[in-house]
């Protein structure tokens, strides 16, 4: 069998992912403010972008444009006018008075001569930063003042370390002597000081001993409280609140006030130290409301303006200025920059024709409310604005509108349908605010189950079944109805 090459010509196609459709890509599924941070950096590294407003050549600036510019600076390369001469700094005007007859010492050195010399110690830098207390830096502060040995300092350094944000302890006692060198004994006894220490509660090894420590604070020691918390912490959690009377042999009216207590008792100590920033929703988009027409605004607000630099336009026009390896760095730049300002505007612009589209779809919803929210998924908007669904997708991911109804993820306008009696269709979110309405306004005492929801529901045409009430229920944060009976 002979070996041989040949030459062939075959023609194919296939999708390259440009840095500058990558850009774009990225671009489209970013929010407001990481939109922002984008530019900043963008800025910080590419020198052909600028930020403000761009002149064009032989164009005089607006009245508005010339007041917001700044005073140019007087420097040696500044011609003079016909009327100006040399700036003397001893000439004065003749309303000026003579400052030197108000000075009794003319020789005298000025204040500063005095400690031009001295080095002073720059303030530092973290007196000007606020910073909050954490958990783990309040308890150290009480233990340094509890405990004199160095053994039981270095346990109670080992004990603040497996103390987790929400104030419990995380380790046995065995497990804390081993890893500070310490017995068993004196682990304990360490341990049973610092769950004396602030907050209530810290420093608890589970949900019971936790309340156990506060009841106890409370000088609550020997009452129905403790005994609840310590005999019958499951039917508690259960809120079977019969069963407990039953056992302790005690009134209703008792034990509903013990539960209160307990009720109003902290189960996550740690939480005020809790160092979790606020998110803060900044809208991409706005939907106004103006007479009976909607209209539609890009929210700008923050983002700076951005040219490519005319410096680097001239250099690029001359002629043999710029070696060619500089030349081919400033054209690199300066693609990049006007690739970065292109596909920031085309964001803008489909952002704001998936929100008109939404809009047309929506009516009703920013009329009259949830409960007129229609069912839509992304191809019906893909199909009326002509793009595809990916690009639709990641134009409604973690973007954010504020209509009269709200602030809402543009996401939330895309759910599933369920089938209404009358064979019309209504949207899961709909669904979803009337269960949340059911639960809101049910009796405490007799709270719905999911099958009551289910038969009120099909009552007004929404046929649903139980285990997709569940389902609902749970996607919003209810506990069954077991679990929602009150206190009597």
């Amino acid at each position: 069998m002979a070996l041989e090459l040949r030459q062939q010509l075959r023609l194919s196609q296939q999708l390259i992912m440009t840095p500058q459709l990558q850009m774009a890509i990225k671009l489209l599924q970013l929010n407001h403010l990481e939109l922002l941070d984008v530019i900043r950096d963008e800025l910080t590294q590419n020198a052909a972008l600028e930020e403000g407003e761009d002149y064009e050549e032989g164009r005089e600036p607006s009245i508005e444009e010339r007041e917001a510019a700044p005073e140019p600076a007087v420097t040696e390369e500044t011609p003079a006018g016909p009327a100006e001469t040399e700036l003397d700094l001893e000439a004065r005007t003749p309303d000026e008075p003579d400052w030197s007859q108000f000075s009794d010492d003319e020789e005298a050195p000025s204040p500063r001569s005095s400690y031009e010399g001295e080095e002073r110690e720059a303030p530092r830098f973290e007196s000007f930063v606020a910073k909050r207390e954490t958990l783990a830096e309040h308890l150290l502060w009480q233990a340094m003042l509890s405990f004199d040995e160095p053994g039981d300092r270095e346990a109670a350094q080992v004990i603040v370390g497996n103390v987790n944000k929400d104030g419990y302890l995380e380790s046995s006692v065995e497990e804390i002597a081993r890893q500070c060198g310490q017995s068993a004994p004196v682990a304990a006894r360490v341990l049973s000081v610092m769950q004396s220490f602030d907050p209530p509660g810290v420093c608890a090894r589970d949900l019971a001993e936790c309340l156990l420590i506060q009841a106890r604070r409370l000088s609550l020691s020997g009452t129905v409280v403790e005994r609840i918390i310590t005999e019958h912490m499951t039917n508690l959690t259960n809120k079977n609140y019969k069963a407990i009377a039953q056992a302790l042999r005690i009134g209703k009216e008792e034990t509903a006030a013990a539960i209160r207590v307990i009720m109003n008792l902290e189960p996550r100590p740690g939480r005020i130290f809790s160092d979790e920033e606020p998110h803060y929703i900044v809208p991409d988009i706005y939907v106004y409301k103006l007479g009976d027409d909607y209209e539609i605004v890009v929210n700008d607000d923050g983002l700076p303006k951005l040219h490519v630099s005319r410096f680097y336009k001239k250099a690029l026009s001359r002629e043999n200025a710029l070696p060619d390896e500089a030349k081919s760095y400033v054209q690199g730049k300066m693609k990049s920059a006007a690739w970065l300002i292109r596909s920031i505007h085309q964001r803008q612009r489909t952002i704001y024709r998936v929100v008109e589209s939404i809009v047309k779809y929506q009516r009703d919803f920013l009329d009259l409310g949830i409960s007129q929210l229609k069912p839509m998924v992304l191809r019906d908007v893909a199909e009326d604005i002509q793009m595809h669904e990916s690009t639709i997708s990641r134009v409604t991911t973690n973007k954010y509108v504020h209509t009269p109804q709200g602030i809402f993820e543009l996401k939330y306008f895309f759910n599933s349908s369920i089938s209404r009696a009358d064979g019309g269709t209504v949207a899961s979110a709909s669904v979803k605010e009337k269960i949340q309405k059911l639960i809101r306004d049910e009796d405490p005492q007799k709270p719905l189950s999911d099958d009551r929801i289910a038969q009120i529901l099909e009552g007004d045409e929404i046929m649903i079944a139980r285990r997709t009430v569940a389902k609902y229920r749970e996607m919003l944060g209810i506990l069954p109805s077991g679990k929602r009976r009150s206190i009597a």
